[in-house]
């Protein structure tokens, strides 16, 4: 692996305090997404609602977020960055107010329609900002400490969340989501430069001009491709643990154990692997972790009865080399468009990618199977080798990606 060209620069004091600041939100964020799974059992029964009722729960945050992302396209690059970001979050933190107020089916389902909409769109708004304040040899280490927010909430604010949920009630963990994050919004309003240098270059008027011509750029959907596909190649995520306990016979108490030591694996992993990509060709870098993942998923997938300490190696393993795609390809996709487009580019970008995301949820569930809740699951290996195929083509696609954008910088 030869070194790229560029080389590696340290983060100011306020590039720091911005990083800290946009992970401590993107955390909020992300605990505020993860929480209602393992607090679903106490909400279905405090609230009388079904299963199907509350996988509608779910789902209706994820596609309200996408939708909303495909809307605001077209008006993201029209205002400062800091007010695109304060308005979104606070917005965020209403949505979030409503789901601790709310007594029933119905009134939950609106606040987490109201919760997406916001919510779903923060996401995109740190990755432009990140890409306007960070130069190309800072990127991959900058988005890949905000993607330890994943972690941070996995490890830190799940267990929190669940223990606040059995001492008080499901009602004061979104409070204390609230609470955190207005004094976030503080900080951001009080701290945080405008962030207005993409208003300088020329875009459309009309915002539904804007959304069509960063839908209709070539090099631009050639990022949203490879957006979907990776978005899609997450499909095992949802079933792991059901795999675990079903099939490898790991008992109910070992599975947070699994997920505990594999989301602190990502405070080492995600720093390491943003730096190499900062220090090193970003392709490269993505090349080698698609290439391990095409390994160890079928190992993974076909997994026989083992002990705890092996299954916990394993998944630390998959997990550093799936995740350690995503902040290479961040970076590079960060590079597509031009700065007066990026608000749109990557909010689309991002959009796609969680319905791709749904959508491979929905192929692997028709895939998967089970006899009874007791049984094993079936066809696991079948997601495996669905899973290895889409990595496949990520790989063409992000190399694709990597050639147009050393065309661009030759290009000047």
């Amino acid at each position: 692996m030869t070194q790229h060209n560029l080389t590696v620069e340290k983060f100011t004091r306020y590039q720091t305090f911005v990083l800290v600041s946009l992970a401590v939100l993107q955390f909020m964020v992300m605990l505020d997404f993860m929480i209602i799974s393992p607090i679903g059992h106490i909400l279905t029964r405090d609230l009388a609602i079904s299963t199907n009722q509350f996988g509608l729960i779910v789902s209706s945050y994820i596609f309200s977020a996408a939708a909303s992302g495909i809307v605001s396209a077209g008006f993201i690059d029209k205002y400062d960055r800091k007010k695109v970001l304060c308005f979104f979050f606070s917005g965020f933190i209403i949505g979030t107010l409503f789901c601790a107020f709310s007594n029933s089916f119905i009134s939950l389902l609106y606040a987490r329609i109201l919760t997406g909409i916001f919510g779903g769109v923060i996401g995109s708004v740190i990755m432009t900002i990140i890409s306007d304040l960070f130069a190309p040899n800072q990127r991959g280490r900058a988005m890949s400490s905000i993607q330890m927010s994943f972690a941070a909430a996995q490890i830190l604010g799940i267990p929190l969340g669940v223990f606040i949920t059995d001492r008080l009630g499901w009602q004061y963990t979104f409070f204390l989501i609230v609470l955190l994050s207005v004094l976030v919004l503080g900080v951001l309003l009080i701290k945080l430069n405008p962030i207005r240098e993409h208003l300088n270059q020329k875009t459309d008027k009309n915002p539904i001009l804007h959304l069509w011509h960063t839908v209709k750029n070539k090099e631009h959907r050639m990022g949203f491709s490879a957006a979907i596909i990776l978005g899609m190649s997450m499909m095992l995520q949802p079933f792991v643990s059901i795999f675990l306990v079903n099939n490898i016979h790991l008992s109910n108490a070992q599975i947070p154990i699994i997920f505990m030591v594999t989301g602190a694996s990502a405070f080492f992993i995600m720093p390491l692997v943003g730096r190499l990509s900062d220090k090193y060709d970003k392709f490269r870098i993505f090349l080698l972790g698609s290439l391990a993942t095409i390994v160890i998923v079928p190992v993974y997938t076909h997994l026989p009865i083992v002990p705890l300490w092996v299954v916990l190696i394993l998944n630390v393993v998959m997990f550093a080399v799936i995740m350690s795609r995503m902040g290479p390809f961040q970076a590079l996709n960060s590079m597509i468009p031009q700065p007066a487009n990026r608000g749109a580019y990557m909010s689309m970008s991002a959009s796609l990618s969680q319905m791709s995301g749904g959508l491979g949820i929905v192929i692997a569930g028709s895939i998967v199977s089970q006899a009874s809740p007791e049984s094993p699951l079936e066809n696991f290996d079948v997601l495996g080798y669905l899973a290895v195929a889409l990595s496949a083509f990520a790989i063409y696609l992000v190399y694709r990606i990597s050639k147009l954008i050393k065309k661009q910088s030759e290009r000047g």
